[in-house]
């Protein structure tokens, strides 16, 4: 959901819609209804937790009322019992090999885990198997509820932010925590392991695994651009510089260059959102980063949210407000940035349904997006280059609308080993899902794909 802010100007009719459509959804910070005539306070310890609804497989187009075409539900946790007003990102962890030594496990397990963010904190539910999602913990918000909260991962600790809220900082939680026996009230309620507090309101967080740097954007520090975070310890970050050259940035992708342009092989680069811009940074020298190149693009509106193809040769990107402005089917926005220097626009796939796009991610040749009303929609990158994508499979997490509101998916997290999708919907809560590509018309059979990109639903070839 977009935000407005005073770095960049959208147009008036936009700003109109976007208060019209979120008027009717938005509920009370304090205190919610949950049907059984009790309200339940959005800041105090959430209701007792039931296990998630166990799934259905996706049979003449229906899976336990939801439509769906190659998607199976698993489980669901509805919002009620996450103990949220709505609820908004979603991430996950998994318990790696590497992990597993770390931590000092006694025997080989497996552990995934979804991170939910919630108007009023984070809800953490097993996913080990997926068919039986569970909540196993809950860590409360800083400060008041917010309709924007983000979560990544890095070496077992989690890094929320939250916006609209200059209480709230970075929150630091080890994950570990998950692991360890608990015999007290279900669901357990956390604390932060630690809290960073160089800057207070944060719109989003994004980690370069590869070389140990976050990035929190969309904060009241830096213009709003990069602030940029040193987690070579986990669980204590330290402020690495700032970026703001170019203002306000809504989302980010930050990865180490290795792409077909040598000039910036090794680099890290930033692939930012910017409201009205694709802007592209070096930030390989923290004290010091350089703007590389800033593209625009046709009918742009609101410059949501992006990722880069596992190649680095191509970013996809989503406009929140575009289908607000034309009337058009939701829009997936492609850009050759083969060259980060001279990036190019390569063109527009026009999606089947008439919603807004919100949070998209690659993995391989596919594109999971969530598209708020539609739910999630998985398209098949049949060519970058012309903006060729065709759908092979969804599943509609708000089915009650198929208008173009502000309700409904809000983020996706497809990069599980086991195939295993999240989903998080803002009044329906969280959604553990599974696609059978190979069961697409015409799609790669199996799932396998020809060429450098790895099916998504390969456990030995994750990300």
């Amino acid at each position: 959901m977009p935000k407005l802010h005073p770095f960049r100007s959208i147009t008036a009719a936009a700003a109109i819609g976007l208060l019209l459509l979120h008027a009717p959804i938005t509920a009370s910070a304090a205190e919610r209804d949950d049907g059984t005539g009790t309200e339940h306070d959005d800041h105090g310890t959430p209701p007792a937790i039931i296990p998630g609804t166990a799934g259905r497989l996706c049979e003449s187009g229906i899976a336990s009322g939801f439509p769906c075409r190659n998607v199976e539900l698993l489980s669901r946790v509805p919002l009620e019992d996450l103990g949220g007003t709505f609820g908004n990102d979603v991430w996950g962890w998994s318990l790696s090999e590497a992990s597993r030594a770390a931590l000092g496990c006694p025997e080989p397990r497996e552990a995934r885990f979804a991170l939910m963010g919630l108007s009023n904190g984070v809800a953490f539910v097993d996913v080990t198997v997926p068919e039986q999602a569970r909540v196993r913990g809950f860590l409360p918000t800083v400060g008041d509820s917010s309709t924007w909260r983000d979560i990544k991962v890095y070496r077992d600790h989690a890094y929320i932010v939250a916006d609209n809220n200059p209480e709230h900082a970075l929150q630091v939680f080890d994950l570990a925590q998950l692991l360890e026996p608990w015999e007290g009230a279900q669901p357990q309620q956390f604390e932060a392991s630690y809290r960073y507090t160089e800057f207070g309101s944060a719109h989003n967080i994004a980690i370069n695994e590869d070389s140990g740097f976050a990035f929190v954007v969309g904060s009241d520090t830096c213009a709003g651009g990069l602030h940029m975070l040193d987690l070579t310890e986990p669980a204590v970050p330290a402020f690495a510089g700032c970026f703001d050259g170019d203002g306000y940035t809504h989302d980010v992708h930050c990865v180490t260059y290795s792409g077909p342009q040598e000039a910036f092989s090794g680099r890290e680069l930033c692939f930012a959102s910017n409201e009205d811009s694709l802007t592209i940074t070096d930030v390989s020298n923290k004290q010091a980063p350089v703007l590389i190149s800033k593209l625009d693009y046709p009918n742009v509106a609101y410059t949501h949210q992006g990722w880069l193809s596992d190649d680095h040769r191509w970013f996809v990107l989503g406009d929140e407000l575009d289908e607000l402005n034309t009337g058009a089917n939701a829009r997936t926005l492609v850009f050759d940035v083969s060259n980060p220097g001279e990036p190019a626009f390569a063109g527009a796939h026009a999606g089947a349904s008439n919603t807004i796009d919100h949070n998209l991610y690659l993995r391989g040749n596919y594109v999971f997006q969530a598209n708020y009303t539609a739910g999630l929609r998985i398209l098949l990158a049949e060519d970058f280059g012309t903006a060729r994508f065709r759908e092979v499979g969804y599943f509609d997490t708000a089915p009650e609308s198929e208008e173009r509101q502000f309700r409904g998916a809000w983020s996706v997290y497809p990069f599980f080993d086991n195939g295993t999708i999240l989903v998080s919907d803002m009044q329906a809560g969280l959604f553990v899902l599974r696609a059978e590509l190979a069961a697409a018309e015409n799609a790669p059979i199996n799932g396998r794909l020809s060429g450098a990109y790895a099916s998504p639903m390969l456990p030995d070839q994750g990300m």
